[in-house]
């Protein structure tokens, strides 16, 4: 695969050298895995799932995982034109080669994504065609809570958290593998492991779970991580080549929460609150900003507002974070969480916007799914943000929430509405409210409810857009809820859902959740060919009827998720059980004595692990502001001299600029930054290298805040960098010194065909160079076009042996892309077959 990287698009997410990827000797190897995100690069390389099982696997030596994103589909064109299989991204293996591919499925609307991949990879679709030469498939992530729609596809699904889990099932697939067990033998001692799912093992129903086949094997009981260990989450994450979606370093705090939302199967499955101590989440921290130099740090959690020790572990963070230009995103706080004290420390950091999710407009709606915030907790939240320079809100709500009314509805423009009004002084903040059609999922309480049709939420978001319609200063954003009502059909969907996703796979559906690429008219054909009504899945269950995921048990017991929904439909709210009191839900071995209620956990060692209260004289001192250095100072100037050549020659500017700053920050270079709202390293450049061009010379220009002492600067900051980057030369120039683009460059071209094609390309450029001009028709970026001379730029084209030139450039006149010169004299040859290098350059 590696070879088409001159006709990919995106050619550097393809490339597997980013930095802390991991590679090893094959012949060292006593098994191989794949872990596949059926989403694109940019997407799975901002999960942080995939990166825990990444590391956890490969610290053992005879273990290799590499990674598998859906290609773009351009690129998959390309791969099919050529007749070449899809590979792992660090070695170029294709998939078939492995022993296990494991998928994260973290939401439903990538299933035909899974089908995707592996038609790419030539291996059968249904886990009966499969046979002993092919891989192990296995899956993941929250959607295989319920995962009967996907089940004839898979071999093995793992419930639950997987730190462990895969590690267990690598030792017993190389003991397969040693002792030459059949496909069949693995798969069922497979399933004697907590977590894993074995589908070919349950039989298929009419209505309700499968039936089990083995009566020593009737349910699955979710894989539980009981504590959260140091070594088992990644300190030196990889870091992409590509922008990701969250390009950050992610560090998870806590794992789990107990606010019971009534609506949230994360939150109901994840079920305890497993806390990091504070300690190790700085070391994390600290280790992670060292080995990747990114500029961003979020602390993850389902509720990082709920962390027991947070103004603690702010405290403990802060000043490393000050010190590195780093800001600190706390995802999913909740309306109160975040005292007056760290507000304003967050303040001094960079700013970005306000997230809150009310989930519903009214106090009533929020008390029936059991939301836990109330009206006045937001907008001192909110006024809180606005009185410290925040300006942007973003607001979550759902539609078609058990109960609803008009009210409700009206009631999420009333509270936007209030919110602006907390803003005071010079502040006009922006408000966003972004409704999705609520969607029943399986082990929630609301599983049994009814979802709203595609027509009802239209029309309800036509209502809202009526309502929000005169404000400027508040917006609308809604989800489609064509895509919500698929997900509906197979959060609550049976086996009998596989032929459907097979069919519209067929008809080209694929990156469903990707607004440009799904169409309800190919589901709706699918759905109808296959003999499926998809509204029957939408429709209200009787508590009573067998549920078809009955067999896998998540934690919560159907007993306690019940009595919720009975409390939601009389309005009535829990309580966090984090502080005490016990609500039986059946999740924890412990119960309080006294309490009189039932261990339903059985004898596993299992209830909630929080960081341990301390009191306010031993957290560390509020750092005072205004007196650390000027970060905006400009000591020095440096000019930095690169080679960027092998994988290097395909990161795009934008990726380079992004991959010498991290190197830059790691090398702890004291680097100066420029003023104003989002501050950032001032790196500057004088001209892009197109993509795909090599350079021996290439240089950048960076200012720092004071000196920086280094023995050996060039070699302190390539050790950094990706395989084909190397900083050769570090010099002095004078401070506020502006880059100017060169006037002249060299540049060699190699053919790469037969000698005899490759010399009628060398004459090609002989008659270039006596031709008198030579007309290309260029487009602007506005869309005018205009027609440029070649000819006055070519100032000396000089043969260097067979198939090779030297091409000396003058772009006093005009510059033109080289590569659109080669294209332009020898349009008939492909990009893999010429290569292309600066070889010199007259800053």
């Amino acid at each position: 695969m590696r070879e088409l990287l001159p006709y990919f698009k995106n050619p550097s997410h393809y490339l597997g050298t980013e930095i802390n990827s991991v590679h090893k000797e094959p012949e060292t190897l006593s098994l191989r895995w794949g872990l596949a995100f059926p989403d694109l690069y940019q997407v799975g390389m901002s999960y942080t799932g995939q990166r825990i099982l990444y590391h956890q696997l490969n610290k053992r030596p005879e273990i290799w995982a590499e990674r598998v994103f859906v290609p773009d589909l351009e690129v998959a064109r390309v791969l099919d034109n050529h007749k070449a299989p899809l590979c792992t991204l660090e070695s170029d293996t294709p998939l078939h080669r492995l022993d296990v591919l494991g998928f994260s499925l973290t939401h439903e609307l990538s299933y035909t994504s899974l089908l995707y991949i592996l038609d790419l990879a030539g291996i059968p679709f249904r886990a009966r065609d499969r046979g002993e030469e092919h891989p192990l498939i296995l899956a993941g992530g929250d959607a295989m809570y319920n995962p009967e729609p996907m089940a004839p596809f898979l071999d093995a699904a793992l419930i639950g958290d997987g730190e462990e889990a895969v590690l267990e099932i690598s030792d017993l697939m190389i003991r397969a593998k040693q002792g030459r067990w059949s496909r069949q033998g693995l798969v069922r001692a497979l399933s004697r492991i907590c977590g894993v799912y074995i589908p070919s093992l349950f039989q298929a129903t009419d209505e309700g779970p499968p039936r089990p086949l083995d009566p020593e094997y009737r349910q699955v009981e979710k894989r539980l991580q009981t504590t959260l260990y140091q070594e088992q989450f990644p300190a030196g994450q990889m870091v992409p080549l590509g922008k990701a979606v969250h390009d950050r370093l992610n560090v998870e705090i806590a794992r789990g929460c107990t606010r019971g939302c009534r609506f949230c199967m994360a939150g109901m499955t994840g079920r305890p609150v497993r806390e990091r101590p504070v300690e190790q989440i700085r070391s994390l921290l600290c280790s992670g900003l060292e080995s990747t130099g990114y500029e961003d740090v979020s602390f993850l959690s389902l509720s990082s507002g709920d962390f027991s020790q947070l103004e603690r572990l702010f405290l403990e963070c802060f000043p490393l974070c000050r010190e590195r230009k780093v800001s600190i995103s706390l995802p999913s706080l909740r309306a109160g969480s975040v005292s007056p004290a760290l507000m304003r420390l967050l303040a001094s950091l960079r700013r970005t916007g306000i997230t809150l999710a009310p989930e519903a407009g009214s106090q009533r709606l929020r008390n029936v799914i059991n939301k836990g915030i109330s009206e006045e907790a937001i907008l001192e939240h909110t006024a809180q943000h606005f009185e410290h320079g925040w300006r942007n809100v973003k607001l979550y709500f759902m539609i078609g929430l058990p109960g609803e009314t008009e009210q409700d509805l009206e009631a999420i423009l009333h509270l936007c509405r209030s919110i602006e009004r907390t803003a005071s002084g010079k502040i006009k903040p922006n408000i966003t409210a972004s409704v999705a059609p609520f969607v029943p999922k399986p082990h929630t309480s609301f599983q049994w409810q009814r979802q709203d049709t595609v027509q009802e939420s239209r029309d309800k978001i036509d209502y809202l857009a009526s309502l929000f319609r005169p404000y400027k200063r508040i917006h609308l954003r809604w989800a489609d809820p064509e895509m919500s009502w698929l997900e509906g059909v197979f959060s609550r969907g049976d086996r009998s859902l596989a032929p459907a996703v097979e069919r519209a796979y067929n008809r080209g559906d694929v990156l469903t959740s990707w607004s440009d690429h799904f169409s309800a008219p190919t589901w709706r054909e699918a759905f109808v060919s296959t003999g499926l009504d998809p509204e029957s899945y939408l429709e209200a269950r009787n508590r009573s009827a067998p549920l078809p995921w009955d067999h896998i048990q998540s934690g919560p017991s159907k007993k306690f998720l019940s009595r919720e929904l009975d409390k939601a439909m009389q309005e009535r709210t829990t309580q966090d059980c984090r502080g005490g009191q016990c609500h039986n839900c059946g999740v924890c071995s412990h119960i309080p004595e006294g309490s009189g209620l039932p261990n339903q956990a059985g004898n596993k060692d299992i209830q909630p692990v929080l960081n341990p209260a301390v009191g306010q004289e031993e957290y560390p001192e509020t750092p005072e502001l205004g007196f650390e250095e000027k970060s905006s100072r400009k000591a020095v100037q440096l000019r930095l001299w690169y080679e960027k050549t092998g994988p290097a020659k395909y990161l795009s500017q934008l990726e380079l600029q992004a991959v010498l700053e991290r190197a830059m920050r790691k090398a702890d270079m004291p680097l100066s930054f420029t003023q104003g709202y989002h501050q950032s390293p001032r790196l500057s450049f004088a001209r892009a290298l197109p993509v795909g061009v090599e350079s021996l010379c290439e240089w950048c220009q960076v200012t720092l805040r004071r000196e920086w002492r280094q023995w050996q600067p060039e070699k302190s900051i390539t050790k950094y960098l990706p395989q084909g980057l190397v900083i050769y030369r570090v010099e002095e120039i004078p401070v506020g010194e502006k880059p100017r683009p060169s006037s002249a460059e060299s540049f060699e071209v190699i053919y790469h065909t037969e000698e005899e094609e490759a010399q009628s390309y060398v004459q090609a450029w002989r008659k270039a160079k006596q031709a008198s001009s030579l007309p290309l028709r260029k487009r602007s970026k506005k869309g005018k076009e205009k027609t440029v001379d070649v000819r006055e730029a070519l100032a000396e084209v000089q043969e260097l042996g067979p198939g090779r030139i030297r091409v000396e450039c003058d772009w006093s006149s005009v510059y033109i892309n080289p590569l659109e010169i080669v294209r332009l004299i020898t349009p008939q040859v492909g990009a893999p077959f010429f290569s292309m290098r600066k070889v010199d350059t007259a800053p």
